[in-house]
């Protein structure tokens, strides 16, 4: 089954790649937001020695790997199921959990290239702290939570997309949302109506941008948190959470096809 996924997913990367317009949108789109958010708001923040481009740029890791696996997971499955690709795949003995593995791996594979760009702009533009190797363990698990996570989600939601040319549409609306709302474009997130920092906890993007907030900046920032902690016992628990609610529903909506709806 690995090996089987690991083939799908070297076949999942090589087509990415040869769209020269999805790999300039994935991998620019976050890091011009992060440009044009840390140019804006660069010096204006209220903790003494960080600046609101430093928070942006550990902020946006999360949007990123939430467009990636979300978004990206969510319109490729409609994509191949409108123009026959997974009806095709179905009359092979490609396993469903070896297809979906290769998709994750392409995930994977773009979430950490995206991650990469966006840190060499925060590290080499916005001067953020570079971690020490206790922080960067707590960036390996929590970027393969969070790639899980959403990934999984974006198998889910895919079926509700009925038309391949609406997914982006469709699809980006919730993470627009969850954005503004999880302390992603709007830090301290306690400026936000405590009801809305409720239903943002409920999901992992807050979690997410908590958890890399914690590894990118000095820990004094904890305070500006919604609990005044960085709580990242929490932050394995929920998004742990979502990847076994994520691989749940992911089970359950799978569908080769429109026609085994």
């Amino acid at each position: 089954m690995t090996a089987l996924s690991l083939s799908r997913g070297r076949v999942e990367v090589l087509q990415f790649f040869r769209d020269r317009t999805a790999v300039i949108f994935t991998f620019l789109f976050p890091a011009i937001l992060l440009l044009l958010f840390g140019t804006i708001f660069g010096d204006s923040y209220d903790q003494a020695g960080v600046s609101a481009s430093q928070v942006y740029a550990a902020s946006m890791l999360a949007y990123g790997i939430l467009t990636t696996g979300f978004v990206t997971m969510g319109a490729g499955l409609a994509t191949d199921r409108e123009d026959g690709t997974l009806k095709r795949l179905r009359g092979t003995p490609l396993p469903a959990a070896a297809y979906l593995g290769g998709k994750v791996l392409l995930v994977l594979v773009l979430s950490l290239a995206e991650a990469a760009v966006l840190i060499l702009v925060g590290v080499l533009l916005f001067d953020m702290p570079v971690p020490d190797a206790t922080h960067w363990l707590t960036f390996a698990w929590l970027f393969a939570l969070a790639v899980v996570a959403c990934s999984l989600l974006g198998v889910a939601v895919s079926g509700l997309v009925r038309h391949a040319a609406s997914a982006g549409t469709i699809l980006n609306v919730p993470v627009v949302v969850l954005q503004f709302i999880s302390g992603v474009f709007i830090h301290p997130i306690t400026q936000l109506p405590s009801w809305l920092v409720t239903v943002a906890s409920c999901f992992p993007v807050k979690w997410m941008a908590q958890g890399f907030r914690y590894v990118f900046l000095p820990d004094s920032m904890k305070s500006l948190e919604a609990a005044g902690q960085w709580e990242l016992g929490r932050v394995a628990l929920v998004l742990g959470a979502w990847c076994v609610i994520g691989l749940v529903l992911c089970l359950t909506t799978f569908r080769w096809s429109d026609r085994d709806r």
